[in-house]
C-alpha cells in the first residue's frame, strides 16, 4: 500500500520549464492539501465556530453547538475539518476537550494568502 501511494505521489509532480530553461516542478499533492487548509476557512459555519472559539479563548463542542444552535454531529464534523487543517487544537482537561485557535496556523495561513494574491 505505501508503494501505491509513492506511485501516486510522483504522478502528481510535473516539471515545467520557460524558457531561461529554469525548471519548476508542481508538487499537486501539496497543491490538494493547501487547498483542503483553505476550503476549511472559507466557510460560513466556520468561521462562525472560530470566531467563538476566540471569543471563548477555550470551549467545548457541546457549549458551541448550543451557543450555535447546531445539531452536535454538524458542530463535530466541522470541527474536526477545522482541527485536521491545523486551525483550531483540542486540550484535554478531565473528562472535558476544549477548542482552541491555533494562532500561529492562523498567521502561517494568512501569511500564505497574501504572498499568493499580493
Amino acid at each position: 500500500m505505501a508503494m501505491m501511494n509513492q506511485e501516486v505521489e510522483q504522478e502528481e509532480i510535473i516539471t515545467l520549464q520557460d524558457s531561461s530553461n529554469s525548471t519548476i516542478k508542481i508538487d499537486f499533492y501539496n497543491v490538494k492539501k493547501a487547498a483542503l487548509i483553505l476550503r476549511a476557512l472559507n466557510h460560513k459555519l466556520r468561521q462562525q465556530l472560530l470566531k467563538l472559539i476566540e471569543e471563548e479563548k477555550k470551549i467545548t463542542v457541546t457549549e458551541i453547538y448550543v451557543r450555535l444552535k447546531l445539531e452536535q454531529s454538524v458542530a463535530s464534523q466541522h470541527l474536526a475539518i477545522l482541527r485536521k487543517a491545523g486551525i483550531v487544537a483540542t486540550q484535554r482537561d478531565g473528562k472535558f476537550i476544549y477548542y482552541l485557535v491555533n494562532h500561529k496556523r492562523i498567521e502561517e495561513i494568512n501569511k500564505f494568502v497574501t504572498e499568493l494574491v499580493g
